[in-house]
């Protein structure tokens, strides 16, 4: 046999070797599907040929370009990306494909003591703090039993243990055992009061035992949550933290503790579709962050509909507010020379179900509203910028109590509107009021209001004008 140089072969050598490592890389660089089952799942799995069983066990392993799935199930489980990012145009994608992500357990009644019939008290049921407390609640009967208590909202005091009636719950500070806590956290004691004779284990009572649905915290980006639901979490439904950019799509937020969603930090996401009922607060951004709403249905809520705040930058569009919160729009900035905080909304109908309430705009504060219909709202602006493109302003319609809503431009506001439709009571700039008959003396006084219009609407009229309620893709049936 002839013998090959050398040569010939380490260079035939090196060829294989590269054909070999360009093939692996070729097959393990292909992005991934990872599943999750809870039931069968097992995180000894890869994800890949065989489900894990946790959400966690598939953050850890999603690479750049990989998808998670969800089984369409309810989890007793979150998602959270700590400093998990994918990379651009390689996103790392967690789809629900309507998977719910319950934040409740069912009480252990092993951890509960009888004090006497019908009242049961637990000592250390999980890690606490006072602002924990402040959103608890406890699910009696398939319903979230807040004890008329909101961390942004109106709040009864705790009750003593004494004074709880049957399917009432309060909670007791131990000032003595809290100073032993580690910081932050707080120990005292949970009470029930059931009926009499019925036994705790029979109840199905459950309790918030996680924070949230989604979270995230440190770097996470290029990230891609959607057609997912979170529900019954003791603070927020989507908790997005410091430095992330995710895209959220179909995604839901039902019955949390507190908001619906919620940017801080410097968080960047756009969300594409988002539904937020009997939560605290439906929308609550803070910080520098950059948020987008589209496709958004908001009822149902106790605190705040939409709060904004600091100095980040949010629009809302194509989306419907069934404004029924304690406060309904608010912005808050911070004091200059802080950036302004700047909220745009277009196409959107905001109409108040009950009860006066207002949209109100603080100093360093932006709202510029296109093509929006504020039903049954008080306007007032005590400082900042207010610009109202083609919008409607008005009462009475579809109204349990049919009032007529006010405006009120404080001296350190700015007022500028184009082609608007006043159905007001009445109109008042600093010190001056003004009426229908008068409305050109309004429009004098604030130099930047033109081609608008003050006279009675009927509903017909307001969506023939086709303002902010036009061709908004979300239902509003209750």
């Amino acid at each position: 046999m002839k013998r090959l140089p050398v040569l010939v072969l380490i260079r035939r050598l090196l060829q294989f070797v590269g054909l070999f490592l360009a093939f692996t890389t070729t097959v393990y660089a292909n992005p991934l599907d990872l599943h999750v089952d809870p039931t069968v799942g097992d995180d000894a799995h890869d994800g890949a040929t065989q489900p894990v069983k946790t959400i966690a066990q598939a953050i850890r392993l999603a690479k750049p370009g990989d998808t998670i799935h969800l089984k369409p199930v309810t989890f007793r489980d979150w998602a959270a990306f700590f400093d998990k990012s994918g990379e651009p145009g390689k996103p790392i994608t967690l789809d629900g494909h309507g998977a719910t992500l319950d934040g409740c357990d069912p009480l252990d009644p092993k951890g509960w003591v009888e004090a006497e019939p019908g009242l049961f008290r637990n000592d250390d049921l999980m890690p606490l703090t006072d602002a924990i407390i402040d959103r608890w609640f406890f699910v009696m009967d398939g319903k979230l039993n807040r004890m008329q208590r909101c961390s942004k909202g109106p709040s009864e005091p705790l009750k003593s243990p004494e004074q709880l009636q049957p399917g009432e719950w309060t909670f007791v500070k131990d000032a003595e055992r809290s100073k032993t806590a580690r910081a932050g956290y707080i120990h005292g004691t949970f009470w029930l009061r059931l009926t009499p004779g019925q036994k705790l284990a029979e109840s199905k009572i459950e309790f918030p035992k996680r924070t949230a649905g989604v979270l995230t915290r440190g770097t996470s980006s290029h990230i891609v949550v959607k057609n997912l639901t979170a529900t019954r979490p003791y603070n927020d439904g989507f908790n997005l933290s410091d430095s992330c950019d995710i895209v959220l799509e179909n995604i839901r937020a039902i019955d949390c503790g507190d908001d619906g969603i919620s940017a801080h930090g410097e968080c960047r996401y756009r969300v594409d579709g988002f539904t937020s009922i009997g939560n605290a607060t439906g929308i609550c951004d803070t910080g520098h962050s950059e948020t987008t709403y589209r496709r958004v249905l908001i009822r149902d809520c106790i605190g705040f509909d939409l709060f904004f705040l600091d100095t980040g930058t949010y629009s809302v569009s194509d989306s419907v507010v069934l404004s029924s919160a304690a406060k309904a729009v608010y912005l808050q900035g911070r004091d200059k020379p802080a950036e302004p905080c700047r909220l745009t909304l277009d196409n959107v109908l905001i109409r108040r179900e009950r009860t006066e309430n207002e949209v109100r705009v603080s100093a360093n504060c932006v709202l510029t509203a296109r093509r929006v219909t504020f039903l049954n709202l008080d306007l007032q602006a005590t400082g900042g910028e207010v610009a109202f493109d083609h919008c409607f302003l008005g009462g009475t319609i579809a109204a349990k109590t049919p009032r007529k809503p006010q405006m009120h431009l404080w001296k350190d506001a700015t007022w500028r509107g184009i082609g608007n439709w006043y159905d007001l009571g009445s109109v008042r700039v600093a010190q001056s009021s003004f009426s229908a008959e008068t409305f050109a003396d309004f429009q004098k006084s604030v130099t930047s209001d033109r081609d608008g219009r003050w006279q009675a609407a009927a509903e017909a009229d307001v969506q023939a004008a086709g303002i902010g309620n036009g061709t908004i893709p979300v239902s509003v049936d209750k």
